[in-house]
């Protein structure tokens, strides 16, 4: 059992990240969000994992072309095959050095065995 419940990720706003407002376009975030959750659930169940389903995304505060975004992906309950890993996406400004939550949402990623399957994860510790 892994006691590894959570993952962080690093990236930077490049403009061909942003709209034509300049700010991160939706599906960008969505995809670093898929991948921080699939990092956390593969590193905490030690199995091959998917995406089953996204769940209330919320889009606070625009994040902009320019800024560093921090994707941090935490494994917050486990069914019998499936996870809930909790990810939000914190924007900070290099220069100043002021964080905001910009945004927040759940995956639920099941864990497959060798033939695809999907497989029991381990119970998070104090459960």
């Amino acid at each position: 059992m892994s006691d590894h419940t959570e993952a962080r990720l690093l990236e930077m706003v490049f403009p061909d990240h942003a709209n034509h407002l300049g700010t991160l376009f939706g599906g960008q975030a969505l995809a670093w969000m898929d991948k921080a959750a699939f990092i956390a659930a593969s590193r905490y169940a030690r199995r091959t994992v998917v995406t089953a389903r996204s769940e209330q995304v919320d889009f606070k505060l625009p994040i902009r072309q320019g800024q560093l975004v921090e994707t941090i992906a935490r494994v917050i309950g486990v069914g019998r095959t499936s996870m809930q890993v909790e990810v939000q996406l914190v924007a900070e400004d290099l220069l100043s050095g002021e964080r905001e939550l910009c945004t927040r949402g759940r995956f639920v990623m099941i864990a497959l065995d060798a033939r695809g399957r999907p497989t029991a994860v381990p119970r998070l510790p104090g459960e």
